[in-house]
């Protein structure tokens, strides 16, 4: 089962670097495979608990390179909830990545379950 990682992170990261600097992006450390992905960015102001500048992914499985390359970019940068993200920002930003695995399609909108846990 492929996990979300520090390497993943660092890629989006690079990407993010890369495109501002117009240079390539570095390889990545981590392998390929297919899954629905996300790359979220949020911004510490003033420290302060870190604020969403942008998150978006896929439900569609996706090759995670190339995955985290297109949304490292567009959740930066195309995320319509947030005006993009300057170059001047990369010091104070912060990258979550996630990777759905055991992924099932439902047969409608109300096709889940909560599961409530009391300690």
């Amino acid at each position: 089962m492929v996990s979300a990682n520090r390497e993943m992170v660092v890629y989006c990261f690079d990407t993010l670097v890369a495109h501002y600097n117009d240079e390539q992006v570095p390889p990545p450390a981590f392998d390929e495979g297919q899954h629905p992905l996300f790359v979220t960015w949020k911004k510490v102001v003033n420290g302060y608990e870190p604020r969403l500048r942008g998150c978006i992914g896929t439900l569609s499985p996706r090759g995670i390179v190339n995955g985290f390359k297109d949304y490292a970019l567009t959740s930066a940068l195309r995320d319509h909830r947030f005006p993009p993200i300057q170059a001047k920002e990369l010091p104070s930003l912060q990258c979550t990545v996630s990777i759905l695995t055991n992924y099932e399609n439902a047969a409608s909108h109300l096709d889940w379950e909560v599961l409530l846990f009391i300690f």
